[in-house]
């Protein structure tokens, strides 16, 4: 049986949480609007973004003795971490507790930790997608229908080789061509004829000089 290991993607050993009034627009949220921003907060923490499997949750503990104050179940698609408009340091989780929810504000005192905790987020959504797409790659191939390249009845082949049966030349060597040069050997001329040899002798005997 697989079993799946939790993995700790991102630490932030101080963040802040804020009570936020109610959503009252569809623009979305701006931190100005929270009460006593600068000097107020409601909880101060450690912030821990930790997967599992194919989940990811944001878990807000204290940061000496772990005691867990809040957990934000991250989706990929859904409003459980949204950025305001006004900041990028500060953002609305919503949190969940025995299957009731509840919106806060959270933010860094630093701006590098809100761009990790970002980058912390996008690497799970790009790390979930990859594998969500392999296992679309692997199913499909698997069921995808193979293909049948057998002859049915009746059916037959036709395959045309080029210059096959045809007749081939030989290149004739140039006639003044050359042993050394060309590398062809010279043609031996025929013995004469019985015919040819009579002549040659009779010829001899009229003229032996």
């Amino acid at each position: 049986m697989e079993t799946d290991y939790e993995s700790v993607l991102l630490v932030v050993r101080e963040c802040f949480v804020y009570r936020i009034p109610p959503r009252t627009a569809a623009r979305g949220y701006r931190a100005a609007e929270w009460d006593d921003l600068g000097s107020s907060f409601l909880w101060k923490g450690r912030l821990r973004v930790i997967s599992k499997g194919k989940s990811c949750s944001i878990r807000l503990e204290d940061g000496e003795t772990g005691e867990l104050f809040a957990v934000c179940p991250y989706e990929i698609q859904g409003n459980s971490v949204e950025g305001v408009l006004d900041s990028s340091r500060y953002f609305v989780l919503k949190i969940e507790h025995e299957g009731r929810h509840a919106f806060i504000g959270m933010g860094f005192q630093e701006r590098s930790d809100a761009f990790d905790f970002n980058v912390a987020l996008q690497d799970f959504a790009k790390q979930l997608r990859a594998e969500e797409a392999a296992e679309n790659r692997a199913v499909h191939g698997s069921d995808a229908p193979k293909q049948d390249y057998s002859l049915k009845e009746g059916q037959t082949i036709n395959i045309t080789i080029g210059n096959v049966g045809g007749k081939r030349s030989r290149p004739r060597p140039a006639a003044n061509a050359s042993n050394s040069n060309t590398g062809f050997v010279p043609l031996i001329p025929p013995p004469p004829s019985a015919q040819q040899v009579k002549q040659q002798q009779q010829q001899q005997r009229q003229h032996p000089f």
